[in-house]
């Protein structure tokens, strides 16, 4: 008999894999069917992605998970957020979507918010103003007179794209269309007033749909190229955060998560939006999860800094493991050099060692010299800065916060796990490391009707993985730092 299994497809912002996911007894079992990178495309001064690349990498494991003789239940596809693409109306794709990180989007906040009004978006969307979300991207398309955004019938964010392009079916999920700046936390509908502030309309946008709806089946074509026969296809968390933090490992309401990999999101789960006044100065988010339950959080420039140093350290000829990073870390002076890791000048430099080592410079810091003391400063500065964030998140929390779920790929860093402990003075759970698939598949599950509320697919998480706990060991050292980092400019 062929196991039955929920293939989930997990897109990250550097690279992307396939999982075939099969829960038996009450336990989650996961298996890598492919891993494949993925690359931005910088091409004629502007940033994209390959999303016909990254739909023939979802092909390539539906095949491969096949000739693995995995019976598919269904499949369900989360990626990063903000981004979105734009289809015409023969239904193709009008031009790959820019990525986030093109710098069309320099100055577009200010561009936009001199013909209108800030607050009356935060007020509305509860969303962190970033240039990176879509809100200013479409702005500055627009701005820009952009041919396919004038032409297009469709426009998806990229999970529900890549949907569309499995099934011929279209949807927005509201955790994605959450991230976008463009829709209405309280209602969880897109503001047709902040549309209309840019040039877009309602109705080039799919009908919202909830993690956990059924898009749909394969089309006869993807069937061909697969040799699959007609696979459901579930409009999952697409925000991988959201489905990252669906599979937080968590007892009760009393926790702080974070989401560690190439951006750090660190916030709290509550039932309502929180937007007022105080949480718009300090940029804190209103993100939308499963079953309409709110991420209140704050992105963070997490292990960006250092996945930049390692790929010109190897352009250089030297090659690091993350493992070898933190030995020379460990015997790397303390405290030496700190920056705030959320300062713009950090987003996509030429050269991030350049950039860490012009700030120390200017804020009079000794700059960082080998790979060990590049890597000592990035990690007690994200530590630092989560401690700054968990100081705002007690005070906008509506309950305790006892413990911090750490959870993505940087979970397994144990270094920055400990010093996250010593500087929150919080006791850190980390893991699972691959929640996002997780969130996933039991989201998956749960439509099939094998998992039911969200406690109880926590409870199938605990009961699927290991976690290691830290236990704050807090010092008057990591006090002197904090005090030193609170000074540094963030902007």
């Amino acid at each position: 008999m062929k196991e039955k299994v929920f293939f989930a497809v997990d897109l990250g912002a550097t690279s992307g894999r396939t999982i075939a996911a099969s829960l038996e007894q009450g336990k989650l079992i996961l298996n890598e069917i492919s891993r494949f990178p993925n690359h931005i495309i910088e091409m004629q001064g502007h940033c994209y992605w390959d999303l016909p690349a990254l739909y023939r990498e979802i092909i390539a494991g539906l095949r491969e998970a096949r000739r693995k003789g995995y019976e598919i239940i269904s499949i369900g596809i989360d990626t990063w957020g903000v981004d979105v693409a734009m289809f015409g109306n023969d239904g193709g794709l009008m031009r790959n979507p820019y990525c986030y990180r093109d710098p069309q989007t320099t100055g577009a906040t200010e561009k936009l918010f001199a013909r209108y009004d800030a607050a009356r978006v935060y007020e509305s969307t509860g969303i962190q103003v970033m240039n990176i979300n879509t809100l200013f991207q479409l702005d500055t398309l627009h701005r820009n007179g952009c041919p396919a955004l004038a032409a297009a019938k469709k426009i998806l964010f990229i999970p529900d794209a890549l949907g569309y392009m499995l099934t011929g079916n279209a949807v927005t999920e509201r955790t994605i269309a959450s991230t976008s700046q463009m829709m209405n936390a309280r209602s969880g509908e897109l503001d047709e007033e902040i549309l209309n502030a840019i040039g877009v309309t309602k109705d080039v946008f799919a009908p919202m749909a909830d993690p956990g709806h059924p898009l749909g089946t394969l089309t006869e074509e993807v069937q061909r190229l697969t040799g699959l026969g007609p696979v459901p296809v579930i409009s999952v968390a697409g925000h991988d955060t959201a489905s990252a933090v669906a599979a937080v490992p968590a007892e009760d309401e009393e926790f702080a998560y974070l989401s560690s990999g190439t951006w750090s999101l660190m916030g709290i789960e509550v039932k309502e939006p929180i937007i007022s006044t105080q949480s718009r100065e300090l940029n804190f988010t209103n993100e939308g999860g499963v079953d309409r339950t709110i991420r209140f959080l704050k992105n963070i420039c997490g292990m960006w800094l250092l996945e930049c140093c390692r790929r010109e350290w190897s352009t250089a000829g030297i090659e690091t493991t993350y493992p070898e990073l933190c030995d020379s870390a460990e015997k790397s002076q303390r405290f030496r050099s700190l920056v705030n890791p959320d300062n713009p000048r950090f987003a996509n430099p030429a050269s991030m060692l350049s950039e860490i080592a012009a700030y120390c410079r200017e804020t009079r810091q000794p700059a960082p010299e080998t790979p060990g003391e590049y890597t000592l400063c990035i990690l007690e500065s994200l530590a630092l800065r989560y401690r700054q964030v968990m100081v705002m998140l007690h005070e906008f929390a509506p309950h305790r916060i006892k413990r911090l779920h750490i959870i993505g790929g940087g979970s397994r860093n144990r270094m920055l796990n400990q010093m996250t402990a010593d500087a929150t003075g919080v006791t850190v759970i980390a893991g699972p490391s691959e929640a996002t698939a997780i969130g996933n598949a039991l989201i998956q599950a749960r439509t099939a009707g094998m998992a039911g509320s969200l406690h109880e697919m926590r409870r199938i998480v605990s009961n699927s993985t290991e976690t290691d706990m830290f236990i704050p060991s807090h010092t008057a050292e990591w006090d002197d730092a904090y005090n030193r980092f609170i000074t540094l400019p963030e902007a």
